[in-house]
């Protein structure tokens, strides 16, 4: 019997189809995984931004991750918005429970229009209990910002925040570039386990059909990981993904705000 590449997404909804739930399980899929989810907040959202965010009751987030963990099982987990401190404790005991690998964490803390998603006390239970089980974080700068409570201001700088994110040494980082100027837009990995640093660039596309992006570029790591590429294999093939997906979806229009990328253009 053949066996799917399971991945679990513990993400919120978003009405709009561009980013959280709707988009991991397009970039899982897209990447030869299969999606399963837990749903940890409702948004009222479009491409022009978000309107409201109802947040799940923690007893039947813990259920749905229960559910599909004893029955299905997960080779990797993708987190992305987990709204308060009280949904990122019942994750964390969760997965404890199920003894998860593979945790890909994107701390989603604002939407694309500029819109907070999560809670001030949400951040610290975040540093404290959900990084350091993870494997890989992946934050944007203004995320890396928060996280580190200082301003990235250029390129150069990218290494130094990676490897201050990473817990001195014990969680691995893909800092996102996609905030600073320039024609060329240059990620870093921080890749804890070797120590080591890698460099992955990509032209930077004039187009306001970056919705999401975050959301996708994160799942598709986590698909990767969960086909049993290694650590450094999982970020460049999520990166060529993304980039992909944001070249072919240039020419699209979605909506009147930010459009989503191309998530199915293989």
């Amino acid at each position: 019997m053949r066996h799917y590449n399971t991945v679990l997404t513990i993400a919120g909804s978003d009405s709009g189809g561009g980013a959280g739930i709707q988009a991991d399980i397009k970039a899982i899929s897209a990447t030869g995984g299969y999606a399963a989810s837990a749903i940890t907040a409702i948004t009222i959202q479009n491409t022009l931004g978000v309107q409201s965010v109802f947040s799940v009751d923690t007893d039947t987030i813990k259920g749905q991750i229960d559910a599909v963990l004893s029955d299905i099982g997960a080779k990797a987990v993708k987190i992305g918005m987990l709204h308060s401190a009280e949904v990122v404790i019942a994750v964390a005991e969760t997965l404890k429970r199920h003894a998860v690998n593979n945790i890909v964490l994107d701390p989603v803390m604002v939407s694309t229009s500029g819109h907070k998603l999560i809670e001030d006390s949400a951040i610290t239970t975040l540093k404290d209990v959900l990084i350091p089980m993870s494997r890989v974080i992946t934050p944007n700068i203004p995320e890396a910002e928060i996280l580190c409570g200082r301003k990235i201001t250029d390129q150069s700088a990218l290494p130094e925040f990676a490897r201050l994110l990473s817990l001195n040494g014990k969680v691995s980082v893909l800092l996102k570039a996609g905030h600073l100027t320039g024609d060329r837009l240059t990620d870093i990995l921080y890749n804890a386990e070797t120590d080591t640093i890698i460099e992955l660039e990509s032209p930077r596309f004039n187009t306001r059909n970056t919705h999401g992006t975050g959301c996708t570029l994160s799942s598709a790591f986590a698909s990767y990981l969960a086909q049993g590429q290694s650590l450094d294999e999982a970020a460049k093939s999520a990166k060529a993904y993304i980039t992909k997906a944001i070249e072919t979806g240039v020419s699209y229009e979605i909506g009147k705000g930010h459009g989503p990328v191309n998530h199915f253009f293989l």
